[in-house]
């Protein structure tokens, strides 16, 4: 999946210009209830401004609250000019720079705006990784590192004619077991098809409906 697949276009962002002043940057991100927006030099892409950009900005320098508001501007002290990706990049290249920041700005090569992708949308692309949103049976197992063993997992979910929901696998080291987790739609085998799980060598964790 690609990152532009999942970002929002630029006319539905909330963006702000790099002549816009603070006065109208706060009034937006408080009225969006926002705490950041990028900022644009025509549709060009030059940084952040964020709440705590402007109460910094404000508190290092000299001018009075009314003064400062309406004088400086969004180009004026713009931060993280880097915190941006390549509409082309992969949405795993997202997930560093979700750890401390909730917003990315996507671009082009000339750094021309895109769009965002928000820390709320790649929430929902792993509720959908996981079938979060859909009714079923999830199974956790694990399973020793050996060539063919997902295969040997997919010739069991196909003999037992299971309709799979979600599934996904951890513990990318150097560890000798891998965890699955496999979310399958309700049916009146799931005893029967977790036996043959175990029986394959495939050790179950838990099973829950969910």
């Amino acid at each position: 999946m690609f990152v532009k697949s999942i970002m929002k276009p630029p006319h539905k962002s909330y963006t702000a210009k790099t002549g816009d002043t603070i006065n109208a940057v706060l009034d937006m991100l408080n009225e969006k209830d926002i705490d950041c927006v990028p900022v644009l030099d025509g549709t060009t892409f030059v940084g952040m401004v964020t709440k705590e950009a402007v109460y910094s900005s404000f508190f290092k320098g000299e001018q009075s609250k009314e003064e400062f508001l309406r004088s400086t501007t969004a180009g004026d002290i713009a931060v993280h000019k880097d915190l941006c990706i390549h509409d082309e990049e992969v949405f795993e290249r997202t997930l560093p720079s979700f750890k401390g920041f909730p917003v990315l700005a996507v671009v082009d090569e000339q750094r021309k705006f895109q769009g965002l992708v928000t820390r709320y949308d790649v929430i929902e692309q792993f509720e959908s990784a996981f079938g979060v949103k859909k009714a079923g049976i999830r199974i956790a197992f694990t399973s020793e590192e050996s060539e063919g063993r997902i295969e040997r997992l997919g010739d069991i979910i196909k003999s037992y004619h299971e309709n799979v929901i979600s599934l996904a696998t951890f513990d990318e080291t150097d560890k000798l077991a891998r965890r699955i987790i496999l979310k399958i739609e309700k049916k009146d085998n799931i005893a029967s098809f977790t036996s043959k799980l175990e029986k394959s060598g495939f050790r179950i964790l838990s099973v829950k409906e969910i």
